[in-house]
């Protein structure tokens, strides 16, 4: 499964690609540091899956969602971001992606969300 991760803070991203690359299955296809090369590259390297961050510069993670759903609607979203209140996960969750991670969660929850998420299932916190 080929997997593009975007996220503005490289000790995070490289963070996320670490844990992904341990899978023998994942590989990171592309990494983007803001919302328009998320959008770009995702339509450029059409990966099975996207993880992205909410609050990036130059296009936020929300905008950077919509603009993703009109180029590529069937692409599976997983959400990793800093942001924890119910209310934000309702709201991106209400942007169609299909899970949401806790950047503080990320080491023990990360591989369970990308295995729902490629299983055509959901992945949001309780």
């Amino acid at each position: 499964m080929r997997i593009l991760v975007a996220d503005d803070h490289e000790a995070v991203r490289k963070g996320v690609c670490a844990i992904l690359s341990s899978r023998g299955d994942l590989e990171i296809c592309g990494e983007a540091t803001n919302g328009r090369e998320a959008v770009d590259k995702s339509i450029e390297l059409g990966p099975d899956l996207i993880i992205l961050d909410i609050t990036m510069p130059v296009l936020s993670g929300v905008e950077a969602i919509g603009e993703i759903r009109r180029y590529l609607p069937s692409v599976p979203i997983l959400v990793l971001s800093m942001h924890e209140s119910r209310q934000v996960i309702a709201n991106v969750r209400a942007l169609g992606v299909q899970g949401y991670v806790a950047k503080s969660d990320a080491s023990t929850t990360l591989l369970l969300a990308v295995d729902s998420v490629l299983r055509n299932e959901t992945f949001f916190p309780q």
